[in-house]
Order: structure tokens, then sequence, then C-alpha cells
């Protein structure tokens, strides 16, 4: 009977204890508090991606920047200068119509377009690789041009990193 009394008298000490918490402001302090509100690591694929952008998209059966794609490659390049270490793979993709000679051709001349465009901004070649994916890696499925016009791209990825899951 003791033993029952005490566990009750401890679940209600509980319940007091946590109802005169101090009321979250949504404000973090404290030691832990930059880790939960500081964003993406500085220098990750996921600080690319969320703060800078990391594909250029390009029109049917073309590999010429746009101003648009020019300005998303400007912004990579001022943050690849502000990360100097991080190595950059460059991957041209296709829509699915054509062959997959064509494709593969297509993709890495977009691929190279993007790289050239990166090294005419002052990034060191040594520290951008490309591939082509030509029609093999799909960012948007569906045969019609919403999703062709999302699969025509150069996508920039951290080296060492998957540049279709973004």
């Amino acid at each position: 009977m003791k033993l029952k009394l005490l566990g009750a008298f401890a679940a209600v000490a509980l319940l007091a204890a946590c109802a005169n918490q101090p009321a979250t402001t949504g404000a973090a302090s404290g030691a832990g508090a930059s880790a939960a509100t500081a964003g993406p690591a500085p220098g990750s694929e996921q600080d690319l991606v969320a703060n800078v952008g990391d594909r250029v998209f390009y029109a049917f059966n073309r590999s010429v920047l746009t101003a648009s794609d020019k300005a998303t490659l400007d912004r990579q390049a001022s943050w690849l200068a502000k990360y100097p270490q991080v190595q950059v793979l460059v991957a041209g993709n296709c829509d699915d119509r054509g062959t997959e000679e064509y494709n593969l051709a297509l993709g890495q001349r977009r691929a190279n377009a993007a790289r050239e465009y990166l090294v005419a901004k002052g990034v060191a070649p040594a520290r951008i690789k490309t591939i082509s994916y030509g029609k093999d890696r799909p960012v948007a499925l569906g045969d019609n041009e919403q999703a062709w016009s999302q699969n025509r791209n150069a996508i920039t990825s951290v080296e060492g990193s998957n540049p279709q899951e973004h």
C-alpha cells in the first residue's frame, strides 16, 4: 500500500515539475542552440543546394547557358571561392528523347558548358570533374514538357555526394 501511495506521489510530483517548466519562445539559447538553428554545414552539399543553387537548365537539344543559368553559376563560383577545399562534380543530363549516344554526347556538352563557365569565373579546373548521364538519371518522371524541361540540366554536387538526390 505504501509503495502504491509513494508511486502515485512521485507521478504527481513529476507532472507538477513538468507544468512549471518555462514557456518555450522559439528562441534558442545555450550551448546547443547554434546547432539547432544553424542550418546546413558550411561548404557541404546541403549548403550548396540551399544557399546557392545546384543546377542549371537547358533548352531542347541545346547546351547554351542562359542569363539565369549564368547567375546560378556566378553564385556557385563565389561559393567555391569561399570553400577552396571543396571539389565538385558537374553532371550533364538530358530528357528521354533521342538515342543513348546522342544524349550522352549532349549531356557531356552541357556539363562542359557549366564547367567552362566556372573556370572562366576563377575556379581551378582541377576542382571540377564532369560526367554525362545522358537520359539515364531523370529527376522528373513523365512524357511531357514539364518533366523534360526538368531533366535537361547540369547538376553541380560536392564530390562524393549523389547529384541525383536533389
